[in-house]
């Protein structure tokens, strides 16, 4: 069995370079002062590392209460334009894109060591800039995290090929001074191909995030959906983005099944540069952190449905519904509802299964059958 990495770990201390003697708090405050001095405060990432950014946990985090690994793989190039593939995965097998979706709930403070098993050789071909450094990173949003955590080359919080970096995320808890961090979310690389992480999100390193309140329904299955340039869902297009096998579906990145009567959650986000409108054959949801219609009476009736929603770049949301609630079983569209997009391959399937959980007839995007047609004289 791999033996754990937990460099940068927060509950560890760190081991100093040989002959280097460990910093007083005077002396690291003079230390500082220099450093600002001679270098301004815009130079002192680049000067000093990551280290003088202070605490490596969020206030409201004494310690992870929970730990995961990650890696970051190459995985094969896509088979049509031959682009370079890159996924996250809880163990080097099982690595995709999108990568595993990361649940937390309020209040929970979790600690995800990322191990980057990508060549060096592959992130210098993705690079833009021949001396932007070469690494992967893990930058989310929606919850807490200090400037160790977020993912930045400015931060020096990046992982090299072959290493290992523990980051922190906290998922605060919502109070009278904090709208807390419950919502719909996402992650992804912000160091490949340079600083903002362009070709790393574009080769696959992203994942969606949820963060639940105690006492929130959990869904019986999850999917996630990144709408992205080129037309795509998932970096995948037309037949690629819809793969599922009718004798024997499996959930995955490129097959969105459920059985009748199932409880299902989408999280969805915009990746590149395109605007978009997401929108679900058959099924609407509530405009709320859930997707669920909250409480009763005047309140219920102010809530809004909807079933097409506008996604930009780097926006997210999520809802759950019922699988084929008063529609049945079908094969349901999920498709940009921006036409020229649709028209190019941006839509895939969501296949609801009968109440025995077979297929039911037609799907992959084709008609039950051809109409016929009758000449009337």
């Amino acid at each position: 069995m791999e033996e754990r990495t937990a460099v940068n770990d927060p509950d560890q201390p760190q081991p100093l370079p040989p002959g280097v003697r460990p910093f007083t708090t005077r002396a690291m405050l003079v230390t500082l002062l220099v450093l600002v001095t001679v270098v301004g405060g815009g130079g002192l990432a680049a000067a000093a590392g990551s280290q003088l950014f202070g605490a490596e946990r969020p206030d409201g985090c004494e310690k992870p209460n929970r730990r995961m690994d990650l890696y970051a793989m190459e995985l094969p190039k896509d088979a049509v334009t031959g682009q370079v593939r890159l996924g996250y995965g809880t163990t080097p097998g099982a690595a995709s894109y999108p990568g595993p979706t990361i649940e937390m709930v309020e209040g929970q403070c979790l600690a995800i060591t990322l191990h980057n098993r990508v060549s060096a050789e592959t992130l210098a071909a993705l690079r833009t800039n021949p001396t932007h450094p070469l690494g992967v990173s893990l930058h989310v949003h929606g919850v807490k995290y200090t400037q160790q955590s977020d993912g930045t080359t400015h931060s020096g919080s990046y992982v090299a090929s072959g290493e290992s970096r523990t980051y922190t995320w906290f998922a605060k808890k919502r109070d009278t001074k904090s709208a807390g961090t419950a919502g719909y979310w996402w992650y992804h690389d912000h160091v490949v191909g340079g600083e903002h992480g362009t070709q790393g999100i574009g080769s696959g390193l992203f994942g969606g995030v949820v963060v639940r309140r105690p006492g929130d329904p959990k869904p019986d299955r999850t999917f996630v959906t990144a709408f992205g340039d080129r037309q795509t869902i998932n970096l995948r297009k037309s037949a690629a983005a819809d793969t599922c096998d009718h004798a024997n579906p499996q959930p995955g990145p490129t097959c969105f099944v459920a059985k009748l009567g199932e409880r299902v959650e989408f999280i969805n986000f915009g990746i590149g540069n395109d605007m978009h409108t997401w929108h679900l054959h058959g099924h609407a949801w509530a405009n709320t952190r859930t997707g669920l219609v909250h409480g009763d009476g005047a309140l219920a009736d102010s809530t809004e449905l909807v079933d097409n929603r506008t996604l930009g770049p780097g926006d997210s949301f999520g809802f759950q519904v019922v699988a084929g609630d008063s529609v049945g079983p079908g094969h349901w569209m999920l498709h940009c509802h921006m036409q020229f997009h649709s028209d190019g391959g941006m839509a895939t399937m969501f296949h609801v299964l009968d109440a025995e959980g077979k297929m039911p007839p037609g799907g992959h995007h084709t008609p039950l059958a051809t109409p016929s047609v009758s000449n009337h004289h």
